[in-house]
């Protein structure tokens, strides 16, 4: 599945996300953000893992820590996990992939099978990235950027912007200014804790924001630790189409994302229980299963003879009664057979069958 796929509905202005077939599988955004920590190896094993556990994507940022964050910018994570307090020092730390780095991502993407991207947080990469991705994110600290989001919806290219730490009426303004461009777009729920407590999860927001916006593609950007994946799970049946989590080679690691990151085993482990969701959910179609055939004919009941009935008997209500299995007249029929005459003598616990009546 390509992401663009996940826009299809939008592009052919239908509103059904979610398809008819039953549960769809949602689109998985594996986000390595920097994990690479400057390491073009790191990176490209984050690639190879994310491809093997099963993501359809695999995310990266570009950015330079003298245009994101000015030098004062305090901490917004958990400190206790990544000690460094300011912002612009711990972007600088990583800010060190750019154009030529990215495209050699892009081409390692290419040829392991898994689908690039990168969150631009500056018109710089803006301008190279849109030559590597089909589809452009936006982070949730740009929601209210207005000049900045209007610069990316001239890429003419789908949009999936979170919206983590937004009031409702952020998310329409900024819905507003993305859907006057034409732009196809998808909005992700987010919490900005990192980690985020499940407590704090609040996947709910996910049917709000469905609610809300129902000619929209809805999704999940996740921050909560990866425990047993439980909260994918959820997400994925309140409607998420798009998936998207912190993503690392080794949990273990001290600092940034790794903490409340999912590696490749807790990815592997969550698509294959949505694997299992998917066929316990099954087809939406309200039908009679096959398998039910048996239960169908055997379980259900037939009108029976309650009594011998002779011939040119009239049939009356003392005549009947219904039993198993369903190989005679079906008891919805019922008023119809009251009133009919026996052709024939009918021992008592005949199942009855049209032949026998006029």
């Amino acid at each position: 599945m390509k992401i663009l796929d996940i826009f299809t509905h939008i592009h052919t202005g239908g509103a059904d996300i979610v398809a008819p077939s039953g549960l769809p599988m949602p689109l998985i955004i594996a986000e390595a953000g920097v994990n690479h920590e400057g390491s073009m190896e790191i990176a490209k094993r984050l690639i190879d893992e994310a491809c093997e556990g099963g993501a359809h994507a695999v995310k990266f940022q570009s950015y330079k820590a003298a245009t994101l964050a000015s030098k004062n910018s305090p901490a917004y994570w958990d400190t206790s996990k990544e000690p460094t307090a300011s912002q612009y020092e711990l972007f600088r730390r990583h800010d060190k992939f750019w154009k030529t780095e990215f495209e050699i991502l892009k081409r390692h993407c290419d040829a392991t099978g898994i689908e690039f991207m990168s969150t631009p947080f500056d018109v710089e990469s803006s301008a190279f990235l849109n030559d590597l991705m089909d589809v452009v994110k936006i982070s949730s600290s740009d929601i209210t950027n207005k000049p900045f989001i209007r610069h990316l919806c001239a890429f003419g290219k789908p949009i999936i912007l979170s919206t983590g730490a937004s009031y409702p009426y952020e998310i329409m303004e900024a819905v507003s200014w993305i859907e006057a461009s034409g732009t196809p777009l998808a909005l992700l729920h987010c919490v900005l804790n990192y980690p985020t407590p499940d407590e704090n999860a609040g996947l709910g927001m996910i049917s709000a924001l469905r609610s809300l916006f129902p000619h929209l593609v809805i999704g999940y950007s996740d921050h909560t630790l990866p425990g047993d994946m439980r909260v994918l799970e959820t997400a994925a049946l309140l409607g998420a189409r798009i998936l998207e989590k912190h993503f690392t080679h080794d949990k273990s690691l001290p600092g940034n994302d790794h903490y409340h990151a999912m590696d490749k085993k807790d990815l592997r482990r969550f698509v294959e229980a949505m694997q299992l969701i998917r066929s316990l959910v099954g087809a939406s179609a309200l039908t009679s299963l096959p398998s039910e055939e048996p239960a169908r004919r055997h379980a259900r009941r037939s009108l029976v003879a309650a009594r011998r009935i002779p011939a040119g008997t009239i049939i009356g209500k003392g005549d009947l009664t219904w039993k198993r299995p369903a190989h005679g007249i079906s008891p919805r029929n019922y008023d119809e057979v009251l009133g009919m005459k026996a052709r024939t003598d009918i021992a008592e616990d005949s199942v009855l069958q049209w032949a026998l009546l006029e």
